[in-house]
């Protein structure tokens, strides 16, 4: 595979996800050179290892001999394997998320969707009902459990209740069992971090497991949550950063929040604007493209995450 730009830059998880997929992986620099230079050099490329897979990765303007070698190259009967494809594209087709441009330039995201038909609405209300008998099964045992551990380990409420920002930018009361000591905030509103001091013992392991989140059942019972969906996150942080720095973040909200989701199956924690926007293009090709055949991926997911195969 052979990226000619850096308009988007890959994750490192991204070129793991993507070495298993390609024999090679090469990115060529054309900002400032001279255009018989970069087409030698992807000639070059093709040449040597036969690459499949030219994805066009530009935000500058392309010089004229560039595109007219490209548009040969594509009609050329002797490069029929060779694909040329956007950077846009080439992300829902192979990393299944959406492009998010830095500022609201871009509006690729908006090719192609479409509300969800009433057959899949239907669909998906029958899972989220599924969900709670199975949650509800459960639930009984993580309660002892964890009202147990809590007491030994960090005496105080067993659950913790924060406002969230759910369907049409609606506020909500989540509720999760407490993973943190009860003064986590006494210094302010900040994110959870990796090793985080003020989550204790089985806080730490309810959170690598999901289970923290088990008695967001209630929530989907009065509607405010599905089983999947975008993760429902706090006004604060939107409002001060996220909507501000992040372009199409508030379409994250014309679906009902979920208890898992395939940002949360696809990455990694994260804790700041960086990490906001690489998940958010997970949630719009969700949104995007919501099938019962992705719905099930995710929940399979989700289970790897939960018996510890963590499943990215």
């Amino acid at each position: 595979m052979l990226i000619l730009g850096q308009k988007y830059t890959l994750t490192d998880l991204e070129i793991q996800r993507l070495n298993k997929k390609v024999n090679s992986l090469n990115t060529i620099v054309y900002k400032d050179k001279d255009p018989l230079g970069v087409i030698a050099e992807i000639k070059h490329y093709l040449d040597k290892d036969k690459f499949s897979i030219i994805v066009l990765n530009t935000k500058i303007k392309v010089d004229n001999e560039i595109i007219k070698y490209l548009t040969n190259l594509k009609f050329d009967d002797n490069s029929k394997e060779v694909e040329i494809i956007s950077i846009e594209h080439f992300l829902e087709k192979y990393l299944h998320k959406c492009y998010i441009s830095e500022d609201n330039t871009d509006l690729h995201y908006l090719d192609d969707i479409k509300p969800y038909s009433t057959f899949q609405k239907i669909q998906k209300k029958i899972i989220d009902i599924v969900a709670i008998l199975v949650l509800f099964m459960i639930f009984p045992f993580l309660y002892f459990i964890t009202k147990k551990k809590i007491n030994e380990q960090s005496s105080g409420d067993l659950y913790f209740k924060q406002k969230r920002v759910g369907l049409n930018n609606k506020e909500f009361e989540c509720v999760k069992f407490r993973s943190m000591h009860e003064d986590a905030e006494k210094h302010g509103v900040q994110f959870a971090s990796k090793d985080d001091p003020r989550i204790f013992e089985w806080g730490e392991i309810m959170r690598k497991s999901r289970i923290d989140e088990v008695p967001q059942v209630f929530n989907i019972l009065k509607g405010e949550m599905s089983l999947i969906g975008p993760r429902p996150e706090r006004k604060y942080w939107i409002e001060k950063d996220f909507e501000k720095n992040i372009p199409y973040y508030s379409q994250r909200h014309i679906v009902t929040p979920g208890i898992t989701g395939w940002a949360q199956v696809m990455y990694p924690y994260g804790d700041g604007i960086k990490d906001a926007r690489q998940k958010l293009m997970y949630d719009l090709y969700y949104i995007k493209y919501w099938s019962l055949k992705l719905e099930m991926k995710v929940i399979w997911k989700t289970v790897l995450v939960v018996v510890g195969k963590k499943g990215l």
